[in-house]
């Protein structure tokens, strides 16, 4: 029986590509501390991890030392991180520490322990300052925020252990993933999970600049259909995980309004308070740039998916439609938990 590891296996996406691989009948070993993971992504229809998972820290080097000497890994598929992006810019030490430097410590076990192939989940956000579009994996402008300069320095890592030491590692650049398990708790959510949860609140969700803004997303199911094609990789590969179409936030909101079956409308704010719950990002002698804001929240992104189907023969299934509608029931549900859970506890 093959053995995978998954970091962030407590995580929207960690969680789900852990319950595929064990579906495929492979046994799986979770990693998560939980810093963002939530243990109700773990319970499934017929199978609960709860028990299995390992509640530690990736950057533990000698407990995941312990664990690679332990389990004889086929594979890694390295999903932990720091992906807020208020949460990387208002804190750049950690999230350097934890996507940079917790993604190192892999990669040398990984070379140490002669694991056949690994997977790094990175972001589309690497191509925030893009302007030929869609974006190939080839041509990346350098980013300028935190959370994608960190992705962007440990692919170079990736490239550089590949390199040095032939290992199969391959990159996945995601773009703006959705699905059942997406968060829509935390204090600045995915847009998904915070309209969802908004309107089920009965509050008048508050979008940015027109709304026009113009987003590549993909379903979880066909971004973990991708993540098991690339075990076929034999050397370093980077893969844009996406549609390679745009869809406006406008005409996301509209379409979540309409399947909730609420007329109630969006109220639209300043670019510049776009993380307002990040005051300290504002704060004197040096404030967060105007302009660093303005582009994050007008950016355009589209990635093109050509080289995933024509090396993996991967396409996209599910219509964006029939993803809202799972996202929305499953986020309506979990929202109804924690509702119940703040009533017990007064």
């Amino acid at each position: 029986m093959s053995e995978v590891l998954v970091t962030g296996a407590a995580g929207f996406i960690g969680s789900q590509l852990a319950y595929r691989l064990w579906q495929e009948g492979m046994k799986v070993i979770l990693v998560d501390d939980f810093s963002y993971g939530a243990e109700d992504n773990l319970i499934f229809s017929d199978k609960d991890f709860r028990e299995e998972i390992c509640r530690r820290d990736i950057r533990d080097s000698a407990f995941m030392e312990a664990l690679f000497a332990e389990h004889h890994f086929d594979y890694v598929y390295h999903i932990a991180g720091i992906t807020p992006l208020p949460d990387c810019q208002n804190d750049p030490v950690e999230a350097t520490d934890v996507n940079v430097r917790g993604t190192v410590i892999l990669l040398d076990l990984v070379r140490r322990f002669g694991i056949k192939k690994m997977v790094f989940a990175s972001t589309s956000a690497v191509y925030e300052n893009n302007k030929d579009f869609p974006s190939v994996e080839e041509r990346v402008e350098k980013p300028s925020l935190i959370y994608p300069s960190t992705k962007y320095t440990a692919e170079q890592f990736c490239k550089s252990f590949a390199d040095a030491y032939g290992i199969p590692i391959v990159c996945l650049r995601f773009a703006n993933v959705f699905g059942p398990h997406i968060d829509c708790l935390r204090t600045q959510p995915p847009v998904m999970g915070y309209i969802i949860r908004e309107l089920f609140l009965g509050n008048r969700p508050v979008l940015h600049a027109t709304g026009n803004q113009q987003r590549d997303f993909i379903y979880v199911d066909d971004l973990i259909d991708l993540a098991l094609k690339v075990r076929e990789a034999n050397t370093f590969d980077t893969v844009n995980v996406s549609t390679g179409k745009t869809v406006t936030i406008n005409e996301i909101y509209n379409m979540i309004a309409e399947y909730m079956g609420t007329n109630l409308k969006p109220k639209y704010a300043e670019v510049g308070h776009f993380w307002a719950n990040y005051p300290e990002l504002y704060e004197e002698p040096y404030p967060i740039a105007t302009e660093i804001m303005e582009h994050e929240v007008l950016k355009y992104t589209c990635l093109s998916n050509k080289h995933a189907y024509k090396k993996y023969g991967w396409q996209p299934k599910t219509t964006l439609m029939e993803g809202i509608r799972h996202t929305v029931d499953f986020s309506i549900r979990v929202l109804k938990k924690s509702i119940i859970k703040e009533d017990m506890h007064g």
